[in-house]
């Protein structure tokens, strides 16, 4: 009898008294980022590690992807649970608009940080505008990326044709650079956090010298074209090696989006635990340091989801 009781006890201890690290992860959330030379895939991969160490029924992972317009495609068709968009990307989608034939049915769970604009150049190939670029050899971007469809909207702006003005390639950051600094390009376009790891490596690099191009003077045209989702922005001189100038540029926000179907519960846990544990993601990358209340009434575009709306309600944020 008493070895019944003391057996009943262990069992009382271990099925009972589980901790929260040993519960079951029954929720499994895959977080849409980019490629590996940009901002979204170390700091998804923070968010991934910070939401399976504190959510105790979450287990969370990080997966490159070709970044904003193919992470719209994926949540929106229920491949992947939240992503890291551009906002331009996540309107079009959105409205079913641009590259998007049909509406997705995507929500907000966070405005992130600046998406920054870089036309990233090198001294020495004769680009000090962007009407330069006409008949250089460029590349815009990864297909299915935000940058790619931010990038020639400025182009645009600018009076350039991609498609006969310059000698496109269409790479991702970490390639682009490489391509710069083989001589296989004269320049790439490329819109994310600062610093963005590639940009650095370029500007590491003995015997080039990086050279950024001002675009601020492009973004009226923009917003009268697309709408204010588009603002001014500087990148301040020094923020890359060898960078001895501010650079005019274009902004827009980055935000965390999930499919609109997400359960509420996991919604709030998500935002909430993010919002928490924001010094461990600002210690995976510094733009990470952006992530504040602030801009969450007016930073997206799309819906913000309710889980997510009930989060920022109890830190005190008026919507309309």
């Amino acid at each position: 009898m008493k070895r019944s009781f003391m057996l009943a006890i262990v069992v009382t201890l271990i099925f009972g008294l589980t901790p929260a690290w040993a519960q079951k992860k029954d929720v499994r959330l895959s977080i849409a980022t980019g490629g590996t030379g940009g901002v979204y895939y170390p700091m998804g991969g923070g968010m991934a590690n910070i939401l399976s160490k504190h959510i105790a029924y979450v287990e969370a992972t990080a997966e490159v992807t070709s970044a904003s317009v193919d992470n719209c495609l994926l949540v929106g068709g229920g491949k992947a649970d939240m992503a890291f968009v551009m906002a331009d990307v996540a309107w079009d989608a959105f409205q079913g608009k641009g590259k998007f034939k049909q509406k997705f049915p995507i929500a907000t769970l966070a405005v992130l940080y600046p998406n920054n604009m870089h036309f990233v150049t090198l001294e020495g190939k004769g680009i000090e505008k962007v009407q330069d670029l006409k008949g250089k050899r460029v590349s815009t971007g990864s297909p299915g990326s935000g940058t790619e469809v931010k990038g020639l909207r400025v182009l645009e702006a600018y009076g350039l044709d991609p498609d006969k003005d310059i000698n496109r390639e269409r790479l991702g950051a970490a390639e682009s650079a490489g391509a710069l600094k083989d001589g296989k390009i004269d320049a790439y376009i490329w819109d994310g956090g600062i610093p963005t790891a590639s940009v650095t490596d370029l500007g590491a690099t003995p015997g080039v010298k990086l050279k950024l191009i001002s675009h601020g003077d492009g973004v009226p045209k923009m917003v009268e074209k697309y709408g204010p989702i588009y603002v001014k922005g500087t990148i301040p001189a020094k923020s890359y090696p060898g960078q001895d100038q501010d650079a005019s540029i274009a902004v827009v926000w980055n935000v965390l989006i999930c499919n609109s179907a997400m359960k509420d519960n996991v919604a709030y846990d998500v935002v909430k635990t993010l919002f928490e544990r924001q010094p461990e993601l600002i210690a995976v990358h510094r733009e990470a340091a952006h992530i504040k209340l602030e801009p969450q009434v007016h930073g997206s575009p799309i819906p913000i989801h309710p889980g997510a709306l009930k989060f920022f309600k109890e830190k005190g944020l008026k919507f309309n």
